[in-house]
């Protein structure tokens, strides 16, 4: 195919802000997780799919299966949707507890 250009499971954003090497960044409707470090508006490498366990809301549980939405301003995962950017499902149960603050999270590039 003369016009494919990649498979796209990973691509080249500009950092909307400085992010390490596994943190999540929102650019857009385009949400994913830094490859590397790079400080805001250096270019990084961004996995858009995968599973990935990321920081979420304390204090919050997830069920297997729930949607799972990015919020930009805490930069941390949540079951919240309002005002957030749905990124995928939680593929792992988490406890609701003030220490329970990862949380396991299938990315599904297409949102």
């Amino acid at each position: 195919m003369k016009n494919f250009v990649q498979p796209g499971a990973t691509i080249t954003l500009t950092a909307p802000s400085a992010v390490a090497s596994g943190d999540g960044l929102l650019v857009g409707s385009i949400f994913g997780i830094a490859s590397t470090d790079a400080a805001s508006g250096e270019s990084v490498e961004t996995a858009l799919v995968g599973v990935f366990d990321l920081k979420k809301t304390a204090s919050q549980a997830w069920s297997t299966g729930d949607k799972i939405y990015w919020d930009n301003t805490a930069r941390e995962a949540t079951k919240t949707a309002t005002a957030n950017t749905l990124i995928g499902v939680a593929v792992a149960a988490v406890a609701g507890g003030a220490g329970d603050t990862i949380g396991r999270v299938r990315l599904n590039g297409s949102f």
